[in-house]
């Protein structure tokens, strides 16, 4: 599933193509693509349930304006998000790509994704997607996609 959210993303949204809105002929494409249409269904769900998110009426999070709280993380949440997934998570919130709803706008959708083997590249892939899907936060994603794509400088050890 996972795979096909980072070709519909790289294929359709990130590169500015217009996105074909038919399902069946979205379907159809991500068939033809290779794609099974079981997880073709899932991954067209979880994109349906990020829009369903960005309605700040559908969404309620109690305690959304202390801006210096902390995230407890439930136990199943901190079984996908390792150590260096959550700390990514605080750094984005310090710098000011993600506030309150998109932090967990991102929570969400990570316990969302069909997933064994959850890594900080992809946590990378689903701020950004969600970024790009919430009005208003054209700013932050212009910094996720720096962070995203920055090469590292100096020497590596």
């Amino acid at each position: 599933m996972f795979d096909i959210l980072m070709y519909l993303f790289e294929n359709f949204i990130h590169s500015d193509m217009e996105v074909v809105v038919n399902h069946d002929e979205l379907t159809d494409e991500l068939t033809r693509a290779g794609f099974h249409r079981k997880e073709i269904h899932k991954a067209l769900a979880w994109l349906e349930r990020l829009a369903d998110l960005q309605d700040s009426q559908a969404v309620s999070y109690p305690n959304q304006s202390q801006s210096s709280s902390t995230r407890i993380y439930t136990s199943e949440e901190a079984a996908r998000l390792d150590c260096e997934c959550r700390g990514f998570i605080m750094y984005l919130e310090n710098l000011g790509v993600l506030d309150f709803a998109t932090r967990e706008m991102v929570i969400d959708r990570v316990m969302e994704l069909d997933i064994q083997q959850f890594t900080l590249d992809d946590l990378k892939w689903v701020v950004l997607m969600v970024l790009f899907n919430v009005p208003g936060h054209e700013e932050a994603y212009d910094q996720m996609e720096g962070l995203l794509f920055e090469e590292p400088e100096g020497l590596l050890h």
